[in-house]
């Protein structure tokens, strides 16, 4: 049995027509149970949210062209994933975020706020972006990073630790050190 449907309420987003889905049976959804009839956000097709498992989209989020969303992942509010991008685990996508191209988020990592992951990033573990934070090209944050504010992490830098507020990282600077300081990175960047 399907665990959704896409129903007749349509919007036109981008120039294309998003169908917003209803539960057809219940399940736990991550924020409480997800009942049958619940209405969710809004997908392209039934190829944007995987059937099985215990994903969703909620509130007014979409989901479209290309990507898609299973596991248990949840993308909820105005967020926006499209592409190719791919949304998994028990990720967490919210508020506007937007998520594009080829990249992709999973495992326990959170992204809110107007943050924006695209290109081919990778956002996984239990790492978070939030605040106008920007992670894309082939940058990867992941462990235990917190990537926020005006912070941009982009080209081939690889993030594992440590907390960047408003700081621009590049090039292939791979951090792994918990206690690693913005000075200490930007000295490797200007070496």
């Amino acid at each position: 049995m399907k665990k959704y449907e896409l129903t007749k309420e349509t919007i036109q987003f981008e120039g294309k027509i998003l169908y917003r889905i209803r539960a057809l049976k219940a399940f736990k959804a991550g924020f409480g149970n997800a009942k049958v009839g619940d209405l969710g956000g809004y997908v392209e097709s039934e190829d944007n949210l995987s059937q099985e498992d215990n994903c969703w989209i909620y509130n007014n989020a979409k989901v479209f062209d290309k990507a898609k969303v299973w596991g248990n992942a949840k993308v909820f509010d105005k967020a926006k994933v499209w592409g190719n991008a791919q949304i998994y685990g028990d990720a967490l996508v919210s508020d506007n975020t937007e998520v594009y191209g080829n990249a992709k988020v999973w495992g326990n990592a959170k992204v809110w706020g107007n943050a924006k992951v695209y290109g081919n990033a990778k956002v996984y573990d239990e790492a978070e972006v939030y605040g106008r934070a920007y992670i894309c090209d082939n940058a990867e944050v992941f462990g235990k990073a917190l990537i926020y504010n005006l912070a941009k992490v982009y080209g081939k830098a690889k993030i594992n630790k440590g907390t960047f507020y408003s700081a621009m990282i590049n090039k292939d600077l791979t951090t792994t050190n918990e206690s690693t300081s913005l000075r200490s990175l930007l000295s490797k960047l200007n070496s």
